[in-house]
């Protein structure tokens, strides 16, 4: 095989990959927000940071891959699905339910993450973003990355480690009051805690 020829089933194969992770990335998201089930929608959240990583890889980015599996999805999922695991079974329709302002809020993001995509496009199909700037050979090593971290924006690393923590904090507190019961549980939650039993028994 010529080199020419090997350079083509190469770039072939490499579209091919993008193009699977890609519909990957799509149907794991939809799945995320579809499912009635909080465990089956974490599960697919692992696939989609999964689909994720691949894409960072095939955009040479393998620290922001690996950082993708280790941190989200072997570590942040984790702890998902620790709450969702300590809280119950809680099931619930999707759409259905919530308010309206929260589904036209959705509605409304969803638009205009898909304007700026559409103009993202054209602007790059256009060549109004092919201008170059100078990336050094440090660019995206794990050095470069923990400076970024812990100097440049350490208030925002923080901030993010605190969220993180009270997340946790509020799983496990919100657990609790699932587990025991009693006059200060909240309505929705004892009325879910008495779902959960009465499928259970059955």
């Amino acid at each position: 095989m010529t080199p020419v020829l090997a350079a083509s089933a190469g770039n072939v194969l490499v579209w091919i990959v993008w193009v699977v992770a890609a519909f990957a990335c799509v149907g794991t998201g939809i799945a995320v927000v579809s499912f009635s089930n909080a465990f089956y929608s974490a599960l697919s959240l692992i696939g989609n940071l999964g689909s994720l990583a691949v894409m960072y890889l095939l955009a040479t980015a393998e620290f922001v891959a690996a950082a993708q599996v280790l941190v989200y999805a072997g570590a942040v999922v984790v702890m998902f699905l620790f709450v969702i695991a300590y809280v119950g079974p809680r099931r619930e329709v999707p759409w259905a339910g919530g308010p309206a302002w929260q589904t036209i809020g959705a509605a409304v993001a969803a638009g205009a993450l898909l304007v700026e995509i559409i103009v993202a496009v054209g602007l790059k199909a256009g060549g109004s973003l092919s201008h170059t700037d100078h990336v050094g050979g440090s660019f995206g090593t794990p050095g470069w990355i923990g400076r970024l971290f812990l100097a440049d924006h350490l208030l925002a690393f923080e901030i993010t480690s605190i969220v993180l923590l009270v997340a946790a904090v509020g799983g496990v507190i919100l657990g609790s009051h699932t587990k025991r019961g009693g006059p200060d549980l909240p309505p929705r939650l004892a009325e879910t805690q008495r779902e959960a039993e009465t499928e259970v028994a059955v």
